[in-house]
């Protein structure tokens, strides 16, 4: 159930600890539920700071948006798919998988020397009329078409990875799954950052506690171009996930002959949606945040080090039929870097095949809340499916 924080406009309802919320975030749920247009506040249990708004918030307006509690990687999300495989049917050698699918993927700051073509990503249409909008886009990214659809199909960096995962327990025990977490790459950044800046020096922005949460307002040509932007990066985020998992899952095939598949799961979860509440046409920001309407398959994952779950919605009406998107921060990149070291983050990773040196410290799983407390935090928000526990796991 979730805690009333009182001393703003509207209900800042939170399924956290208030008392665990640092104080930065803590002012920033008070801005953003004081805004003008701001019809209600859920915050999620993997709230942190972020900038303008926390990550794990879900803010319902009317008539309005804000870029900032979007996020600059529209699209962020999550994409998942059980195989026929068990534990038994993987190689001794992971290492070998590993590299097999950090050879088919792109990681980091690198991308594809030649586009994927559409054809190797089944289910997925709509190749032509998608690229052929790219010219209505914002006139500042025009130049940045062939870096796009280079970068269709790769990972990035930071908290984004993908994994081999084995269910625990249950009558699918050791069923392996595959995992990825990825969004809109450096086209959706560049058209967050611009439209951002546009929204700063907008008049009606002017007195804003935060000039980070300045908002577009309904009916006018700013908003138009940023929800043409945005509805259109946040496309480009779910085709790079799916674009992505066939190249996964060919690298996996091609390991292990004669595997399948079942239908993927995948969610957004830095996004706006047009939903109704109370009546009320709003749009719903989840920043850190999955849509959890009655039903829906989400996914809620740990860190490197501490798996993952498959959740499926209640939609609760109170939370916005919302859920937190992962185990969320508790120390900065910074800080982590600061108290650990690679020795840290192998003993933290055992028996996980992936990196462990200085370079993903930042993603030690110390630096990140316990994935088991956020998921009982949420009882009436998400049911759990299966817990997935990583054997493999890619980083940028």
């Amino acid at each position: 159930m979730y805690a009333a924080v009182e001393g703003a406009k509207v209900p800042i309802r939170m399924w956290a600890e208030p008392h665990s919320v640092e104080d930065a975030a803590l002012r920033q749920l008070h801005n953003v539920a004081n805004l003008p247009w701001v019809h209600g506040l859920a915050v999620m249990p993997d709230v942190h700071y972020g900038k303008g708004a926390t990550v794990g918030s879900v803010i319902a307006m009317r008539n309005a948006v804000s870029p900032a509690a979007v996020g600059v990687d529209i699209g962020c999300g999550m994409s998942a798919v059980r195989t026929s495989l068990t534990a038994a049917d993987l190689p001794d050698d992971l290492g070998r998988l590993r590299r097999r699918i950090e050879s088919a993927v792109p990681v980091g700051f690198a991308m594809h020397r030649t586009p994927v073509k559409p054809s190797r990503v089944p289910g997925r249409g709509g190749w032509q009329e998608f690229w052929s909008a790219f010219g209505e886009l914002h006139p500042g990214v025009q130049n940045l078409q062939d870096r796009a659809r280079a970068q269709i199909g790769s990972l990035g960096g930071g908290n984004h990875f993908i994994e081999v995962c084995l269910e625990q327990g249950g009558p699918d025990a050791d069923r392996v799954w595959l995992m990825l977490h990825s969004g809109s790459r450096g086209i959706g950044n560049e058209l967050a950052k611009r439209h951002i800046d546009i929204a700063r020096r907008l008049p009606h922005n002017a007195d804003l506690p935060d000039p980070d949460l300045a908002v577009f307002v309904a009916g006018t040509p700013e908003m138009r171009a940023y929800r043409r932007d945005l509805f259109w990066a946040q496309d480009y985020a779910a085709r790079n996930r799916a674009t992505m998992l066939s190249l996964v899952q060919r690298a996996l095939a091609e390991t292990v002959p004669g595997t399948g598949f079942d239908t993927p799961i995948s969610c957004h979860h830095n996004y706006v949606a047009e939903e109704n509440y109370d009546g009320v046409d709003l749009l719903i920001t989840r920043k850190g945040a999955i849509r959890a309407g009655a039903g829906d398959l989400g996914i809620i994952p740990g860190s490197m080090g501490t798996g993952s779950y498959i959740v499926r919605g209640l939609g609760n009406e109170q939370s916005f039929q919302s859920a937190s998107h992962g185990a969320g921060r508790r120390m900065s990149r910074t800080k982590a870097r600061k108290t650990f070291t690679s020795a840290d983050l192998a003993t933290q990773t055992a028996g996980v095949e992936c990196r462990k040196d200085t370079g993903v410290v930042d993603e030690i799983p110390a630096a990140y809340k316990d994935i088991e407390s956020v998921i009982a935090a949420q009882t009436d928000l998400v049911e759990v499916v299966t817990h997935l526990k990583q054997v493999v796991c890619v980083k940028g």
